[in-house]
């Protein structure tokens, strides 16, 4: 979207639009005020400034009717479908453009507002992107997954407070959703890590900025760091010593171990704060976290050492069995604490396949249907539960119910898993009909896949 030319004859182009448009927005020649922030925008596409003016003149324009040009709907079809194929072409300054010239239509169309801050966010404008979603909320504040982005723009931007508002929001939407919960401890677990910075700088950018210091030091001392802002993890440290019963302190050490793969250390700086807070319950998930992440890098250690080694080998055993083991003791505690988050219940279940428990996986993946998102996954690992139980009439019921759910082409691993074993099922019924329909669905797909062709052809010579 930008403009061709120097840097300053840029700038003094925009300087000139803007001008002309704040004459003409006093006046209230919404027309011209809007061609002329619409320049600078052009001018300068990262300029957050340049696009709150844009939408405030488009909202006056229209007497802030919410609705925009009459018959706004058709003539946004040209914009929209320019919208979509820049979006196929990854031309984010093409959608840029087709989404504003949208929002000149109807500037509290919420998609719109999100095309404006996807084609920001990957150009890496991050403060228009940010607005830009806080636009699309606006206009559709239930929406869950504007609500999503605009928390990770927080995130990124350093902005926890908000992101964590934005994250319970989500939950409140939608109280079955484990991530948004998750994400809002996690983003206040920063805000607090991300307070006051290290030694006293304001913010996270003053920390970077000190960082930077330190890196021109060391190169002027020989590589010498033994001050403040010249180690990160002696300014961490040294913040611990001056208030040792602060536990932020603890969680910012931890945070920076845990970062640069030290998880030992960060378990044992989480495991203080957890002492000194009396036993904060997302800390304490926090260290689950981590000691979750410290088996998960033995057992990879040990599969990348093993080769032949028999004894190895049976080391690896141990390992992923201990792995599996305390992944289920944490998700058993999470699925008590948080008895209406499904995702916890699904992975749980997970576990218990893993361990093949099939019968305690069984009533948590039934409660799992009831989330859209699980609700394919869930019913196929509930036919692959009752296949091992022996009910295969339940494990046929189970696996019907996930056909109409399934796209061969979006879903293909799900959907030839499923027709291939309900094939299975069918043929062990002496359904042959139905078992050769689903035995053909899966070769329509993948004609190599597992002994779908041999069963079939087996089946057909045998009748």
């Amino acid at each position: 979207m930008a403009v061709a030319g120097s840097a300053d004859d840029r700038r003094k182009l925009a300087a000139q639009c803007w001008r002309t448009g704040n004459d003409a927005m006093q006046s209230e020649n919404w027309d011209y005020s809007i061609q002329m922030f619409s320049q600078c925008v052009k001018i300068e596409p990262d300029n957050v400034l340049f696009r709150q003016a844009l939408r405030g003149v488009e909202t006056k324009k229209y007497g802030n009717n919410k609705t925009g040009a009459k018959m706004s709907g058709m003539k946004l079809m040209g914009p929209r479908g320019r919208i979509k194929k820049g979006r196929m072409s990854k031309n984010w300054d093409a959608v840029d453009k087709a989404a504003e010239d949208g929002l000149a239509i109807n500037p509290w169309d919420a998609q719109l507002n999100a095309d404006v801050g996807d084609a920001a966010r990957n150009q890496d404008h991050a403060a228009v992107a940010e607005f830009a979603y806080q636009k699309a909320v606006e206009c559709d504040p239930q929406n869950k997954e504007y609500l999503r982005v605009l928390a990770e723009l927080y995130e990124d931007r350093g902005e926890y407070k908000l992101a964590t508002g934005v994250w319970e929001k989500i939950f409140r939407i939608d109280p079955m959703d484990g991530e948004a919960r998750t994400r809002a401890q996690q983003a206040a677990t920063k805000q607090v890590i991300d307070r006051g910075g290290y030694e006293g700088a304001d913010s996270t950018k003053g920390v970077m900025a000190d960082h930077e210091v330190a890196k021109r030091l060391k190169i002027q001392t020989g590589g010498q760091v033994d001050g403040p802002g010249q180690s990160e993890e002696a300014d961490l440290q040294r913040a611990i010593r001056k208030e040792p019963d602060a536990p932020e302190g603890y969680m910012k050490l931890a945070e920076f171990y845990r970062r640069n793969k030290r998880l030992d250390e960060a378990r044992q700086m989480l495991e203080k704060s957890v002492e000194i807070t009396g036993g904060d319950a997302s800390l304490r998930e926090l260290v689950e976290d981590v000691e979750l992440e410290i088996l998960d890098q033995n057992l990879r250690l040990a599969r990348e050492k093993a080769g032949d080694d028999e004894a190895a080998k049976e080391k690896i055993k141990e390992l992923d069995r201990e792995f599996l083991l305390r992944e289920t003791e944490v998700l058993r505690g999470r699925v008590d604490r948080y008895s209406s988050d499904l995702k916890l219940k699904f992975r749980l279940a997970e576990c218990f396949m893993r361990d093949k428990k099939y019968s305690s996986a069984i009533p948590l993946l039934q409660q799992s249907t009831q989330d859209n998102r699980l609700e394919v996954k869930a019913l196929t690992n509930l036919g692959m539960c009752f296949i091992r139980e022996k009910k295969h009439a339940l494990a046929r019921r189970q696996l019907e119910k996930a056909v109409p759910r399934l796209n061969a082409h979006e879903q293909a691993e799900s959907f030839k898993e499923v027709h291939y074993w309900l094939g299975r099922l069918c043929e062990a019924a002496s359904d042959h009909e139905s078992a050769e329909n689903h035995y053909g669905e899966v070769l329509a797909v993948d004609y190599e896949y597992r002994d779908c062709l041999k069963r079939l052809e087996e089946m057909q010579g045998g009748e």
